[in-house]
């Protein structure tokens, strides 16, 4: 059998990264795990080959080479993906299809022939076995959630390693708490399971002998779900660093609750985690309590996110507005949190019903749900009827984009970042040294000759030099950053606003 196994297109958003990626002459941010660990699980005489069309198109004659076509796809992906299993289709290949898209009730998917719902490691043995036999199902799901110590190492020798900013491997899956709009809880479950810490040095292994070296994603949405686990295995994984070179530099997810310890974080510190990604969500006491995010009430956020930036690591973090609670001076309370935190890469959306959520729920025995979510929470569009005035909700959060992307804006979050990092080891580099040139170059050309707002690049480079000399190459990686957030923020702005909400609802 020959196996084709496709990722669509991202579209280009706050999370694509895109107008980074051109100028360090990448494609992507990370390849398609899913697909990379379901190739594993293939028989060993199938043969396989991987198109991500973040990278490169999917041709006529790709789809011709394959017996079969594997899909898996985020919710948004989903334009993408349907493209994806038409065009096959029309060549009569048989596809099957599978990820979060599938997973969380968005099945319209009447073209495709399989459909894998939820985690795959129980029920891809007996869709192999259904296929051997000539009669596979229509759809596919398990009532139990799989042990992830019979997961196999990814096949990441089937990304183009160039083309990408990072290599992602996972930890664990699920997660203990219960935001209301969070969907991760309803595919992965609130209890979880990790690797054994064997597994992940093994497919650090892969990733080290196969030749990759720099940022290593693990892709976790909440990396110290497990506490007990994961403090068994940090110890694994800096010992391997030590002993490797330090080859690779860890960015991952977690909750704010990071910050409560201590010996947690000097674990991750010493084991390379250089970014951690963290939802605050809101300023607003009362809106995190709407949402069921008790691990951010009661606490001093702001001073949970500096302790984590003193152990050395960068804090990303993910912003929301549209909660029913959000008082009117949200915007400003949002704009205030992100300054005072030192956060140069502030996501921040619109609150998003995704399906089969919480939330999702409660919006429709409330008459206030719309349509499906578009997965995409930073393109101004709302799937609910939210309770401020949907033309104020929108016209603020254009309002904090603006505000918190602008150069001078941003550029001092970068230098108010770097100067609270308590780092003293270097990042490994991604690339080999010409191609970090290539990249430095086409940098500051862009930013430092082209760009409109190079005045503040050069004060940027100047004053960390000044203050943080050692810190330069952070800096440069950041403002490309800045250059990437500025550039979607400049497209929404020139939108049209989304005001639809209020004539669809009196219609």
């Amino acid at each position: 059998m020959k196996v084709l196994l496709v990722n669509p297109v991202f579209p280009d958003t706050y999370w694509s990264f895109r107008h980074a990626l051109v100028l360090w002459n990448k494609r992507s941010a990370f390849p398609p795990l899913g697909l990379l660990t379901v190739a594993a699980m293939l028989p060993k005489s199938w043969r396989r080959r991987l198109v991500d069309l973040n990278v490169k198109p999917l041709t006529r004659a790709d789809i011709a080479w394959a017996d079969i076509v594997f899909v898996s796809a985020m919710i948004v992906q989903q334009a993408s993906l349907q493209q994806v299993v038409r065009r096959c289709r029309a060549l009569g290949k048989r596809v099957v299809v599978g990820g979060p898209f599938t997973s969380t009730g968005a099945r319209q998917l009447a073209e495709a022939d399989h459909v894998f719902i939820g985690e795959v490691e129980n029920t891809f043995p007996e869709f192999l076995r259904d296929l051997d036999t000539g009669a596979p199902k229509r759809t596919y799901q398990s009532a139990e959630k799989p042990d992830l110590t019979a997961t196999p190492i990814p096949e990441f020798h089937l990304a183009d390693f160039p083309q990408y900013l990072a290599m992602p491997v996972q930890f664990s899956r699920g997660c203990p708490f219960r935001c209301e709009f969070c969907d991760i809880i309803e595919i992965y479950g609130r209890v979880p399971r990790t690797k054994t810490n064997e597994q992940m040095l093994a497919e650090l292994d892969a990733l080290y002998h196969a030749g990759w070296r720099g940022l290593v994603f693990i892709v976790d949405d909440n990396f110290i779900g497990n506490k007990r686990n994961v403090k068994s295995f940090l110890p694994h994984l800096a010992d391997w660093s030590k002993r490797h070179g330090r080859p690779f530099s860890f960015l991952t997810e977690a909750s704010l609750n990071l910050a409560d310890d201590d010996e947690l974080l000097s674990m991750m510190k010493d084991a390379g985690l250089r970014r951690v990604f963290i939802g605050i969500e809101t300023p607003v006491e009362q809106s995190l309590k709407e949402a069921q995010k008790g691990q951010n009430t009661r606490r001093d956020m702001l001073a949970g996110v500096h302790k984590i930036q003193s152990y050395g690591m960068e804090v990303m973090a993910g912003f929301i507005l549209g909660f029913d609670s959000d008082p009117p001076d949200i915007f400003d309370r949002q704009i205030d949190f992100i300054r005072a935190a030192a956060i140069p890469q502030a996501m921040v959306g619109l609150l998003q019903a995704l399906p089969e959520t919480q939330l999702a729920r409660r919006l429709q025995r409330e008459g206030r749900l719309l349509d499906d979510a578009t997965g995409n929470n930073t393109d101004g569009s709302l799937n609910f009827v939210p309770r401020m005035d949907v033309g104020d909700l929108v016209a603020g959060y254009r309002y904090v984009l603006r505000t918190i992307y602008s150069p001078t804006e941003y550029y001092d979050r970068v230098l108010d970042s770097l100067g609270r990092l308590n780092q003293d080891v270097p990042e490994p580099p991604n690339d080999n040294i010409f191609r970090n040139l290539i990249s430095l170059g086409r940098t500051i050309f862009k930013l430092g000759i082209q760009d409109r707002a190079r005045g503040d690049f050069w004060r940027l480079l100047r004053l960390t030099l000044v203050r943080h000399p050692q810190r330069l190459p952070e800096a440069i990686v950041l403002a490309g950053l800045g250059h990437h957030f500025r550039t979607i923020t400049e497209k929404l702005l020139q939108a049209a606003p989304q005001r639809e909400v209020a004539p669809r609802i009196a219609a």
